[in-house]
Order: C-alpha cells, then sequence, then structure tokens
C-alpha cells in the first residue's frame, strides 16, 4: 500500500498556498501535533479515519479516503475566522494530481466548534474528505 496519506496530500496544499502562509508561516503548518510554544496562528493536520475501497479484483489501484481534519490555533477570534477561511478556499474542491497523489479529490466534511483552548488560544477545526487512488 502506497505510504501517502490524506495529511500529506493537504499540507502540501497548505505550504504551497502564498496568501495561507502569509498570515500562517509553513514551519506554523505541522501534522500530528504542535511543538511546544509554537507561535500564533498555527495549524495541525491530522488524520480522523481511513477508507480504502476493497475491489473485487486485484489491480494496481485502491481508492483511498481519509477524513483529515485542520485544527487552527489563533491568538484571537478574528484571526481564527481568517485562517479557517484561507484553510477552505485553499482545500475546498480541489481535484486533479494534488500533494503527491493521482486523481485526488477534496471537499469539506464539516467544521467543528469555536474552541478557547489553554493560554486563551482560540481553536477550530475544518475537516476534509480527501480521496485519492493509491498503488494497492
Amino acid at each position: 500500500m502506497s505510504a501517502l496519506e490524506g495529511t500529506d496530500i493537504v499540507g502540501a496544499l497548505l505550504t504551497a498556498d502564498a496568501q495561507l502562509t502569509e498570515l500562517v508561516p509553513a514551519d506554523r503548518i505541522k501534522a500530528g501535533r504542535l511543538p511546544e510554544g509554537v507561535g500564533l496562528p498555527a495549524l495541525l493536520v491530522r488524520t480522523v479515519s481511513s477508507v480504502d475501497r476493497q475491489p473485487l479484483t486485484r489491480g494496481p489501484l485502491v481508492r483511498r479516503t481519509d477524513r483529515v481534519s485542520v485544527t487552527v490555533h489563533a491568538a484571537s477570534h478574528r484571526d481564527r475566522k481568517a485562517v479557517i477561511a484561507l484553510v477552505r478556499k485553499c482545500c475546498a474542491g480541489r481535484t486533479g494530481a494534488l500533494g503527491g497523489g493521482s486523481n485526488v479529490s477534496i471537499l469539506t466534511a464539516g467544521m467543528g466548534p469555536d474552541l478557547n483552548g489553554p493560554g486563551d488560544i482560540f481553536a477550530r477545526t475544518q475537516d476534509f474528505r480527501v480521496s485519492w487512488d493509491a498503488e494497492d
């Protein structure tokens, strides 16, 4: 199976978007977890779930779908809203060869609630459904 994950695809789109990286530098866009003391705003990209379609016949490719969550950490409610809007603009409705994947399709899959974290951090998640063809 391919080592490519939906987080790789979304992360590549986020770090390549000039408008987004003006507000959130690429070194503050991380997969897995954010480092202690990271500056704000920052983005955390994580896999929520992953599904492989099981074909009846063996072939070289299988369609894979990951639900990917992008969590915005910001210093204010206004910043959080601005960054979420750019994340959605960057990723939603994209198709084609993206982020190292072939036949990629990215759809929005809902937003989480507004959260206030420790240290007066304003947070919110935007989920995406990322599908692509992966080697079996």
